[in-house]
């Protein structure tokens, strides 16, 4: 009964909002000033009655009163048959565990070794040599050798090893995933990655097993591992950002399967295909969307959304140009011999006779000279990373902010180009160029993020400042058609997409992001894309393509529906944005950040001066060491940074817990939260899928259990993180303990029971707990305050129960 309905939800969601009565009309952002975190717990605990139907946060944002909200789920038709619950995966091995990280580890050793070796043997040969023009006639020889020999080695050891992949699992720290993960660092660490864009990175691709047509044009950095489980038809175009690994990990398995792409099909930026999926002969799948459980996209058939769905937005918005086969060849060949000629030999020769000739070097440079316990060796390895650091920041900024500037007039905007011609070279340089992100990471989430915007492109408008306008992370195709509003705030993770590819041609053209915004995390916002002003868009969103002009409203989810723009528990701090208060405290952050901003040079450059002495003192100790010495020292270093910034980071938290907050964006405790997401941590990613990620997740704080299986997830908070034995973390995915809106920042724990899995790229926010053996599907977003119930299968974004 409807009243029956009405009346059991009021009572759960006055016990919420911890009323005595709520009216049936009274509008759950508005009257009743509740916000998406409280009603994440109403939904959470309408779940647990069993007199009621599950209700889904994109249900309380449709239908936002109790009367609505129960005459929507009273007329809704009958669930589906819920999902069987599966049994948790079995606990794991701890021998098998040990055993196996002591084989990466002797694996990573010999490959080390091995480096060392080379490198030590390259370096006798090339200095050898008589005069400049003999040194770069043995840099090129012992350059290109290395060059192909890294390339070619991912190669013959998946050969090797594996053979042909298969469709097959097999459970993680077994001898079979040892194999599977020396093919897969070596693979995605080989120095053909470097040229993504290009068709030698097909080729490529190609010697690794994977079926491949001609025409093809892929710009993801995410390289696939199980490359004979890869079908990609002719014509067919994968932008930026996506995942196609034909494998994944899941309740302690790794699933190897195929990814198929038909020809002239399209996959967005910010996309995840699992295995077993599938585009037809001209499909397209959108941005920021997902393929998961064997879904298939029909020839000529467009989808968008996470999971997909249909939509008549076409995303191939270009049109064709002439791109013959002897172009892309050309444009292949000319990038090889660029790179064997050119940038090899500048790299190994060049930064020879730049140590030969510069002064005062003489006791780093002589191998054998048993100085280690002199000054002189630490004085000049003291000068000499001053030196090579300053002239890294100095230098990178001038040619950051100059050179792409004098290659901007060649490209105009809306015009259309084919691919792998001077055109396209001059774009790819300026997207190099422009996204290196020593200098985001340095100014982000500080008013000195916006002049270096500026300087290297963007339109800013009127800038309102705030002292966090954008975060770390912003990336784009060209900075000089990126306008963004006054007064808008970006969080980390926006990609702008500028740039729009056909399987022959690319354009760039101008994307627009209005005034007033707010824009989560992790969001890739398209020319094109139907916002206004007074926006907010929410972590991991879709930005629309089609359909009116939003403005004055927030937008949630894959594909997006429309929330409050914002609530009462967001505009508590509005106070202190604005008249005397807000000069008062920006300056103050102002202060803050110019001094984290000066200390973070220091840790940088200090960690430059630390790799200098050890790769020196194994120069030194060479002639009585031997060769392996140098690959030792490679491990070393490994070793002294990752020691290092966990050191750093312990510091700056004194070695307490973070405690959870909801404060101001001008409150000092969040300047020192701040502060913490600049510690690097990119040397973790070697790491990945051993038992050593956890060891160093230990360390910094984060409460892991026995056996956790890390196949490259981030974890921003780490004290406020805590994840359960047996736990599988698949590759991308995010543990976020934090968010902010416009002006306030809210953090709080987040719980991941025993046995869980998170899919591919997914994103976990704060306040969420998982139960015991719990999973969530790929590339799904899972809102803050969420309680999933233990084995329970949740997927989307936002995620609900499947």
């Amino acid at each position: 009964m409807p009243n029956g309905t009405e009346r059991v939800l009021a009572e759960v969601l006055a016990g919420v909002v911890q009323v005595d009565h709520v009216p049936p009309d009274s509008h759950f952002f508005e009257d009743l000033c509740a916000n998406s975190l409280v009603m994440a717990h109403f939904c959470a605990r309408v779940r647990k009655r069993p007199d009621l139907p599950s209700v889904s946060m994109r249900d309380v944002y449709g239908h936002p009163t109790i009367r609505s909200l129960a005459a929507a789920l009273d007329q809704a038709p009958e669930p589906a048959v819920a999902r069987a619950e599966e049994p948790p995966p079995p606990p794991g091995s701890t021998p098998r565990y040990v055993l196996c990280g002591a084989l990466q580890l002797l694996v990573f050793g010999l490959y080390c070794l091995l480096a060392g070796v080379v490198t030590a043997r390259g370096y006798e040969w090339v200095s050898a040599g008589d005069g400049a023009v003999e040194i770069y006639g043995r840099s090129t020889v012992f350059g290109g050798g290395l060059f192909l020999g890294a390339c070619a080695l991912p190669v013959v050891a998946k050969w090797l090893l594996v053979g042909r992949w298969r469709e097959t699992e097999f459970p993680v720290w077994s001898l079979a995933y040892v194999r599977f993960w020396t093919v897969r660092a070596l693979v995605q660490a080989n120095p053909m990655a470097l040229f993504v864009g290009n068709p030698l990175y097909v080729l490529y691709l190609r010697l690794l097993g994977a079926r491949i047509g001609p025409g093809v044009t892929i710009l993801s950095r995410s390289v696939p591992v199980c490359t004979d489980l890869l079908t990609i038809g002719a014509g067919t175009v994968i932008r930026k950002d996506s995942a196609f690994l034909c494998y994944r990990a899941h309740k302690g398995l790794i699933q190897t399967g195929p990814v198929t792409l038909g020809r002239d099909a399209f996959v967005g930026e910010k996309t995840v295909l699992d295995i077993g999926t599938s585009l037809g002969d001209g499909a397209q799948l959108g941005h920021a969307s997902a393929l998961y459980g064997c879904a298939t996209v029909p020839a000529g058939h467009r989808r968008h959304g996470s999971p997909a769905q249909p939509t008549d937005v076409d995303y191939l918005r270009v049109p064709p140009a002439r791109c013959s086969t002897p172009r892309r060849a050309g444009y292949a060949l000319a990038a090889l011999l660029q790179t064997l000629l050119l940038y090899v030999p500048l790299a190994i020769g060049g930064t020879y006779l730049l140590l030969t000739v510069a002064p005062g070097l003489d006791v780093l440079l002589t191998p054998g000279s048993q100085d280690l316990t002199s000054a002189a060796f630490y004085a000049e390895a003291l000068g000499l990373s001053i030196g090579a650091f300053l002239t890294f920041v100095v230098l990178g900024l001038a040619v950051v902010t100059l050179v792409p500037r004098a290659l901007k007039p060649v490209l105009r905007a809306d015009r259309t180009y084919p691919l792998y011609g001077f055109h396209y070279s001059v774009h790819r340089a300026i997207a190099r160029m422009t996204n290196i992100k020593f200098f985001k990471w340095l100014c982000g989430d500080s008013s000195y993020i916006v002049h270096y915007l500026r300087s290297i492109g963007y339109d800013l408008s009127h800038v309102e400042q705030t002292g966090s306008n954008f975060g770390t992370e912003v990336q784009h195709e060209t900075p000089y058609l990126a306008t963004v509003g006054s007064g808008t705030m970006v969080a980390d993770g926006l990609s702008i997409l500028n740039a729009e590819y056909s399987g022959t041609s690319f354009r760039v053209a101008r994307a627009t992001i209005g005034a007033r915004n707010f824009l989560g995390n992790h969001i890739a916002y398209p020319v094109g894309g139907r916002t206004g002003e007074n926006v907010l868009l929410a972590t991991k969103v879709m930005v629309p393509l089609d359909g009116e002009v939003r403005e004055g409203v927030g937008l949630l989810g894959s594909p997006s529906f429309e929330i409050p723009r914002t609530v009462e528990r967001d505009t508590r701090f509005d106070h202190l944005r604005e008249g005397a208060e807000l000069g008062r405290r920006l300056a103050a952050k102002n202060r803050f950040n110019l001094r984290s901003m000066g200390l973070f040079l220091f840790i940088r450059w200090l960690h430059w001066f630390a790799l200098t002495v050890i790769g020196f003192a194994a120069i030194d100790l060479y002639p009585r060491v031997g060769v392996f010495l140098i690959g030792v020292s490679l491990m070393a270093a490994l070793l002294f940074s990752i020691g290092y910034y966990v050191l750093v980071e312990r510091l700056l938290c004194r070695f307490r817990p973070l405690r959870p907050l909801l404060c101001s964006i001008y409150d000092p405790r969040f300047w020192q939260q701040e502060r913490l997401w600049k510690v690097p941590d990119n040397h973790l990613v070697v790491l990945n899928g051993t038992p050593f990620k956890n060891a160093v997740w230990r360390l910094l704080g984060v409460r892991v259990g026995r056996r956790v299986f890390d196949d490259g997830a981030s974890i921003t908070e780490r004290t406020l993180a805590s994840i359960g034995d047996d736990c599988t973390l698949g590759a991308h995915t995010k543990v976020q303990s934090h968010s902010q809106e416009d002006g306030t920042f809210k953090s709080d724990h987040i719980t991941i029971g025993a046995g869980c899995t998170l899919g591919t790229g997914a994103l976990v926010h704060y306040g969420v707990s998982m139960g015991d053996g719990a999973v969530l599907a790929p590339d799904s977003f899972l809102m803050k305050g969420e309680e999933v119930p233990p084995r329970a299968h949740w997927g989307g974004n936002p995620a609900v129960g499947r």
